[in-house]
């Protein structure tokens, strides 16, 4: 499976962008590129896919639809959170001089093509 190539292009094609990570419903890493700490990016990986979980279920409570992606917002980064399928996600975390609508397009895009190999 190609996760590294596409994680690769997806840090390439974002100015700033500092790590994604591919995980599983259990907060497991299956993949990961990083220009931080690889240690870091699995940490946030696996307290993503706890937050997410947390989120889909207030949504359901409330019906409020399918959660497309979560954008958190810090005073050093920005972390973008997306489903792959209903047991994987993928996390991108970013600088905070990137631009988070061309990044949130990108990972989209990613996630596209990230799905067909999952099938």
């Amino acid at each position: 499976m190609p996760f590294k190539s596409l994680l690769n292009r997806l840090l390439e094609d974002i100015p700033g962008a500092r790590g994604a990570i591919i995980i599983d419903w259990e907060g497991e890493s299956v993949d990961q590129v990083a220009r931080v700490d690889e240690y870091d990016i699995k940490v946030l990986g696996a307290h993503s896919g706890i937050i997410l979980s947390l989120l889909r279920d207030a949504l359901s409570r409330v019906d409020g639809g399918a959660l497309e992606d979560v954008v958190i917002r810090t005073d050093q980064n920005k972390t973008l959170i997306a489903p792959l399928t209903k047991d994987y996600l993928l996390i991108l975390q970013l600088g905070l001089e990137s631009i988070t609508a061309r990044a949130t397009y990108k990972m989209r895009c990613c996630i596209e093509e990230l799905r067909g190999e999952f099938e």
